[in-house]
């Protein structure tokens, strides 16, 4: 059994390829994206603040090793950074921001992480890439799949406000975004 909320020590900085510079400012499409509780979500239309935290995938403690998965500049640590918003979640709620993990994964997969890790926030599924697409977002291939690179957007009223790229390390993001939103939103 690997332990996935353990980031090793020498994982790959993934350096800012000017990916998601074009996103400071945007106001995002109405896309609809199935969330863990079966819900349909439209970030556009979420009233105040949203923080949409997008990452590759949620690993399973029982899965096999991804193999060469460690070495892919900033593809490790779904996990830290999934609890670390779960910890922080409160925080967030009090500076009046809603949460949401965003990837591309079926919903099957992250309704099994929601549970596993005991999440009070749902996650949504991008699988066809629709949001993905509409932004622009920076994506890379991993064994045939289409992922998401990591990145968190603060959303007020459906206009992108604030754009965190590329996240390392991810177990720090929540803190990141909590001091960014103390500083510019408290």
């Amino acid at each position: 059994m690997k332990d996935l909320h353990v980031l090793p020590d020498n994982l790959p900085i993934p350096q800012d390829d000017g990916a998601c510079d074009h996103l400071e400012g945007m106001q995002l499409p109405t896309v609809y994206l199935t969330s863990t509780a079966n819900r349909q979500i439209d970030l556009s239309s979420e009233n105040g603040i949203v923080v949409a935290y997008f990452y590759p995938m949620t690993g399973r403690p029982d899965g096999p090793p991804m193999i060469g998965w460690n070495e892919i500049p900033g593809a490790r640590g779904c996990t830290p950074q999934t609890c670390s918003f779960r910890d922080h979640h409160s925080e967030l709620l009090g500076l009046g921001a809603k949460v949401y993990g965003v990837s591309s994964q079926p919903s099957e997969e992250p309704r099994e992480a929601v549970q596993r890790l005991h999440l009070p926030f749902e996650l949504l599924s991008d699988s066809l890439f629709e949001l993905t697409s509409a932004l622009r977002l920076p994506t890379f291939e991993y064994n045939s799949s289409r992922l998401i690179k990591r990145l968190t957007l603060i959303i007020e009223d459906g206009a992108i406000c604030k754009v965190f790229y590329p996240v390392f390390p991810p177990n720090e993001n929540a803190d990141n975004v909590i001091a960014w939103l103390r500083a510019n939103k408290g």
